[in-house]
């Protein structure tokens, strides 16, 4: 959301702002990928939160109190880096 905010596209007539905001939408699920091995919840959690079973084994692996929070940190550090980049780029 932040990347969208702050690179979106605010015209629709802008195609020039979608691409760029498509540029660093993508560069973001590549990095998010490159460092954690995917941006998929059900990969990273190694279940389907769409199915009670999914849900149990998350609450029961305390997934959502341990894990979700450090993929929501690297989600937030890839975000600040790629401002940074674009910010440098100016």
């Amino acid at each position: 959301m932040v990347l969208g905010m702050k690179y979106g596209q605010c015209d629709a007539a802008d195609l020039d702002s979608r691409l760029r905001t498509n540029a660093v939408t993508d560069g973001f699920l590549a990095r998010f990928a490159e460092v954690n091995g995917s941006y998929l919840c059900n990969d990273l959690l190694d279940c389907d939160v769409r199915t009670p079973q999914g849900v149990q084994h998350a609450l029961d692996n305390r997934l959502f109190v341990d894990f979700c929070p450090k993929m929501v940190e690297s989600a937030v550090k890839i975000t600040e880096e790629i401002i940074a980049e674009q910010d440098a780029r100016k």
